[in-house]
């Protein structure tokens, strides 16, 4: 006989689940049907997260960012008293020349006393003062050179790149590279206001190390057989906002999901961490996505293999591929976020997570499903399943 393991919640997962009854008005039994987890376990997070709100300082992990910040903080310090008894060592044969060093100490002395900064560097002050005094020759060439670009750019609007400099100062009489054009534009500041050109490439190849194993087989037999996962953009009053979703194919049922600023890895790996700890954890899972370079990353498939989870991916250019993903953000974006985007980063978390649990999952009918939403076409599976069980 086994001996059964105590789940390990992550913070991120205890607060998501706290912040359901706290701040989204669930009950404490619908939020923890809706993200599997023990009622009582979640009377615990929502008394902790209670507390820590109100200055309470828990035993637990904390889970709010406050409270998180300052457990951080607390080991900074005990790392920074250990470093400061440990003697300084190894700098001395770093190949540093004083023109470095001087150029670390000017970066410094806004922050730093000039002398203290010598004083680390072993340097004497009058040497930094001697080369901080010293003023370089400018050529004339180079002013020329200085001149060309900034005409180049104020005659362009303001919309020239290196590139567009560079060829036409070279026209004009001015040979320039576009490497030389880039660093007369930084040290004078000058930017382009063209957004970069982002081109989408269409092919049907699969990736090179990691093949589409699902091959758009998107009927399966059973819960946790089989999870998709994408990305998608929403509006929030003055910038993106990315939400990425994992999707358990057997009844469209969203199993994970996290909104972030940035299109990153870690909004990807909270989402998948989501999904694995409501799902329990479970074994022999296939997470089929795009070619995105969030899901070819190496900490992503590093988390997938800790997870056991196999990984199947789209052939590029194919959204087809990922089908059931696409689907399910045509009807988030077409039936739930409002054609102007929300006024906020708050506003639009809100309302897309009370579409997963409030509306998708538990209102809204799948024709998938049979006209049965996701949730109740997984709780008569596990009805059948234990019938079966018993039977047999």
């Amino acid at each position: 006989m086994t001996k059964r393991t105590r789940p390990n919640f992550t913070p991120e997962f205890r607060l998501e689940c706290a912040q359901l009854v706290v701040d989204k008005g669930y009950s404490v039994i619908e939020a923890s049907q809706a993200m599997n987890v023990g009622k009582s376990s979640l009377d615990k997070w929502v008394r902790q997260l209670k507390g820590e709100r109100n200055g309470i300082t828990s035993k637990a992990t904390p889970l709010t960012p406050d409270q998180l910040e300052i457990l951080e903080l607390k080991k900074r310090i005990a790392r920074i008293e250990e470093e400061k008894e440990i003697p300084k060592k190894g700098y001395g044969s770093l190949n540093v020349g004083l023109a470095e060093q001087f150029s670390i100490i000017k970066a410094l002395k806004g922050s730093h006393a000039v002398k203290r900064c010598c004083e680390v560097f072993n340097i004497h002050r009058s040497s930094y003062k001697y080369w901080a005094n010293h003023t370089r020759r400018i050529k004339p060439e180079e002013v020329e050179a200085l001149a060309m670009v900034k005409s180049i750019y104020v005659e362009s609007n303001s919309s020239a790149g290196a590139r567009t400099i560079a060829g036409i100062a070279t026209t004009r009489g001015l040979p320039l590279s576009r490497y030389v054009a880039t660093r007369l534009m930084k040290e004078q500041g000058l930017v382009s206001c063209q957004l970069p050109s982002h081109q989408y490439k269409k092919a049907t190849q699969e990736h090179i190390a990691i093949p589409n194993t699902l091959e758009r087989q998107f009927v399966v037999t059973e819960p946790d057989q089989v999870w998709c996962g994408d990305i998608t953009f929403i509006w929030t009053g003055n910038r993106w906002a990315y939400l990425a979703l994992v999707m358990d194919l057997f009844a469209r049922k969203p199993v994970g999901w996290a909104m972030s600023n940035s299109p990153d890895t870690k909004l990807t790996v909270k989402a998948l961490t989501m999904a694995f700890e409501s799902r329990g954890r479970p074994k022999g899972v296939m997470f089929h996505s795009d070619q995105g370079s969030t899901y070819t990353s190496r900490n992503y498939r590093q988390l997938l293999w800790r997870y056991q989870i196999e990984q199947s991916m789209s052939r590029r250019g194919n959204c087809w591929d990922n089908s059931p993903m696409e689907r399910f953000f045509r009807s988030l974006k077409t039936e739930w976020v409002p054609a102007t985007g929300y006024r906020s980063f708050i506003e639009a978390e809100s309302s897309v997570v009370d579409y997963i649990i409030g509306y998708y999952s538990k209102v809204r009918p799948h024709s998938y499903n049979g006209g049965l939403t996701p949730n109740e076409s997984e709780k008569r599976y596990w009805l059948e399943y234990k019938s079966v069980a018993s039977f047999t």
